[in-house]
């Protein structure tokens, strides 16, 4: 047997310069990306998502960006099994293959495995969204704390996504959630390097108004209130796309909303950073120099 397959795993806080660092890896080493961004498997939010203009997917082959509809429902399992398909499908062309994205859990799915939990309905999803909607976050957390109060005291409660999705987990299953959870790690078949590149935190925050600004400028607000028109889909449960839903309630005005976003988008990126550095493994690059000296480790991992 040849040496393993090399998987080059580009990820960081938002707005910290993955995409761009991913596609001049993958160019200059010929190969092709696939994403680890929980929001950019929708089509029609390519904005609101950060998700690769139109020249840089011609650039290089991108893989899971832009392919469900926004009523389309996703999890980190069903990543793990079309990466890892995916990856398997590179690998027989390129010894490596580049990984990219800031959502940290479908990078760890794939890097370690997951538990098996069972599948969401469509009836259950429902029934916790419209709990959500007629009690709020408070409702959705008091019957977490009925259903599975283990978990309910170590999850993030302001983590909207992560508790709803706790709930319907132990709805669907009929037993705790926390029951579930083994936190067994999977032995993968391929070597791992996981690339960041390191901003000063002010220059991150800085990034992200510069984003968000340039989100609007592109037309955000039309994309968000095209989007919304449609549903109160859970792939709509992200920023951006509440901040301008309650613009278009009357509930904020726009410099509030754009605030808003702003403030949430450097909330998400604290929370991505908390994570990243419990991964001692993880190569952090400085900006001015990120490309050269990634593709110099990459490099050196494949001779």
């Amino acid at each position: 047997m040849g040496r393993r397959p090399l998987l080059a795993v580009i990820t960081g806080p938002t707005a910290s310069g993955k995409t761009s660092l991913a596609i001049d890896i993958a160019s200059h080493f010929s190969t092709e990306i696939v994403s680890a961004d929980s929001r950019q498997v929708y089509a029609d939010i390519p904005i609101g998502t950060a998700a690769p203009a139109p020249g840089q997917l011609a650039r290089v082959r991108h893989h899971l960006v832009g392919f469900l509809p926004l009523e389309a429902s996703y999890s980190a399992a069903r990543f793990e099994q079309d990466a890892l398909r995916i990856l398997g499908d590179i690998w027989n062309r390129n010894r490596l293959a580049v990984v990219c994205g800031g959502s940290m859990m479908y990078i760890d799915t794939l890097l370690h495995g997951i538990d098996p939990l069972p599948d969401i309905s469509a009836q259950t999803r429902e029934y916790v969204l419209a709990m959500l909607a007629n009690h709020g976050l408070e409702g959705v957390l008091a019957q977490l704390r009925i259903c599975d109060p283990d978990y309910w005291q170590q999850v993030d409660r302001s983590n909207t996504r992560r508790v709803v999705h706790a709930l319907e987990i132990c709805l669907q299953a009929g037993r705790p959630y926390s029951s579930l959870r083994t936190g067994r790690r999977i032995e993968r078949p391929f070597d791992t390097i996981r690339i960041a590149i390191d901003h000063p935190r002010e220059e991150l925050f800085r990034r992200i108004g510069l984003r968000v600004e340039s989100m609007f400028r592109q037309g955000l607000e039309e994309e968000a209130r095209k989007a919304l028109a449609n549903g109160s889909y859970n792939s709509l449960n992200t920023v951006g796309y509440k901040e301008l839903a309650a613009y278009f309630r009357g509930e904020a005005t726009m410099d509030e909303t754009h605030a808003k976003i702003a403030r949430n988008t450097r909330v998400y990126a604290k929370k991505q950073l908390t994570w990243l550095k419990r991964h001692h493994d993880t190569i952090w690059l400085a900006p001015e120099n990120a490309t050269t000296k990634a593709i110099e480790a990459i490099a050196d991992r494949l001779n």
